[in-house]
């Protein structure tokens, strides 16, 4: 009987364990704590381009401060936060999908099927999209695991 308690712990611890790597929570931020370079995150959908965040529209959100150019964006953003937020937490996507964290330029951007995703560059940008479908799959199955 002991032996199946022990197992059955061992699989519990192994379970939690498993969920904690589930979802990497992890955003890119400034000193400040402010993700995407102080960008409107909405309006890459909106605009089609970075804007620039203004301070007195802010909402904490996954341990950081993100920034909006208009009440419009910012309650967008605060009904539905993963629906703009960039993916792999606003770290390079590029660099993500070898396991590796990257910053991000706020105009090294793009929108597909429907997520925002950043780059560290224009140059690195060229790469991603040369195959970014392949590199958002490689980085979907490592994001989880990756720890700063």
């Amino acid at each position: 009987m002991k032996a199946i308690h022990y197992s059955t712990l061992w699989l519990l611890l192994l379970i939690n364990s498993a969920s904690c790597y589930a979802a990497n929570e992890l955003i890119n931020t400034n000193k400040q704590g402010i993700a995407v370079h102080g960008y409107d995150p909405v309006a890459y959908f909106t605009e089609g381009k970075p804007v620039k965040g203004d301070p007195s529209l802010q909402y904490q959100w996954s341990g950081a401060t993100w920034l909006f150019s208009n009440a419009v964006n910012l309650k967008a953003f605060t009904d539905t936060p993963t629906k703009y937020a960039p993916q792999f937490g606003g770290f390079c996507a590029y660099a993500a999908s070898s396991g590796h964290f990257a910053d991000i330029e706020p105009d090294a951007w793009s929108i597909v099927n429907g997520k925002l995703y950043l780059n560290y560059n224009q140059s690195v940008r060229g790469v991603w999209n040369s195959n970014r479908t392949k590199f958002i799959h490689q980085a979907k199955q490592l994001w989880p695991t990756m720890r700063p």
